[in-house]
């Protein structure tokens, strides 16, 4: 299993503007405690369009940043958008598969991998691969969502079941939507030492509009409308049943509907001996 495994979420422009948006929105929850030291080596594997690369950068202005992704294409979005918000920012691109890095053992001081490990057939070798390149005491940083944490008002079935498919679909692409819950013992399985997992939640509702456009609508929301050809297409639900349940998700996002979701954000030590 490589990087190359289909990409449940598609690589449209809209796919690009989703997840720049997602990274606006939650840069403050996800992004929170993770600075570098000026002059460390980081890695950020699975970087994409730069999403989170500019949050990176951002918040470690002196750390020397290399960014992998497997898909070219992605990766020249992710060197313009990085000129426009951080020009002056140090990193340098790399075309890679996560399970085939060109960089020596022990090269880096960190690494980061934000929505990566979801989407992979053995995480726990990725896991294994990435403490390979740590240097003894090095840090790895991993955030996963978890769908399965997707709470709202109105609660409907119908809802949950359009949620379900997207699951289902990830899974069928070699991934895992479900994977936040997991992260503990994958690290510890992997060889890393002081894992710590702490959950990053996010709520809205119309006293926190920023959240409910920002995460619930152009965040939740569109990443399981987009879903929709692909649920049809194997027979996964009918157009009127889908139909359905996207209307009562939308109603999270009304001014008497409510939305939680957890991420879970791990820090873990690669041990000295």
């Amino acid at each position: 299993m490589n990087m190359k495994t289909a990409y449940v979420h598609g690589y449209l422009p809209r796919e690009a503007r989703r997840l720049y948006d997602q990274a606006d929105t939650l840069a403050p929850l996800l992004h929170a405690g993770t600075a570098y030291p000026a002059g460390s080596w980081v890695l950020e594997v699975g970087c994409g369009v730069g999403a989170q690369t500019v949050y990176l950068a951002r918040n470690s202005p002196r750390a020397r940043i290399v960014a992998v992704d497997h898909s070219e294409e992605s990766l020249a979005q992710a060197r313009a958008y990085l000129r426009e918000q951080e020009p002056d920012a140090d990193v340098t691109w790399r075309t890679a598969d996560l399970l085939h890095l060109p960089f020596k053992e022990a090269e880096f001081d960190h690494i980061f991998a934000c929505f990566v490990l979801e989407h992979l057939w053995e995480p726990g070798k990725a896991l294994a691969t990435l403490r390979r390149l740590l240097r003894p005491g090095g840090t790895l940083t991993v955030i996963e969502g978890d769908h399965g944490s997707a709470v709202f008002h109105p609660d409907s079935p119908h809802a949950h079941e359009v949620i379900g498919h997207q699951v289902r679909l990830q899974a069928a692409a070699g991934g895992n939507a479900l994977l936040g819950r997991e992260l503990q013992p994958l690290l510890s399985g992997a060889g890393f030492g002081n894992v710590v997992i702490r959950p990053r939640t996010v709520y809205a509702d119309r006293t926190r509009p920023a959240l409910v456009d920002g995460f619930t609508r152009n965040t939740f929301i569109a990443m399981v409308e987009a879903v929709r050809d692909d649920a049809l297409g194997i027979g996964l639900t009918t157009a009127a049943d889908w139909d359905r349940g996207i209307t009562d998700l939308r109603r999270a996002a009304e001014d008497d509907g409510t939305f939680h979701y957890t991420f879970f954000k791990a820090v873990a030590v690669n041990p000295m001996s």
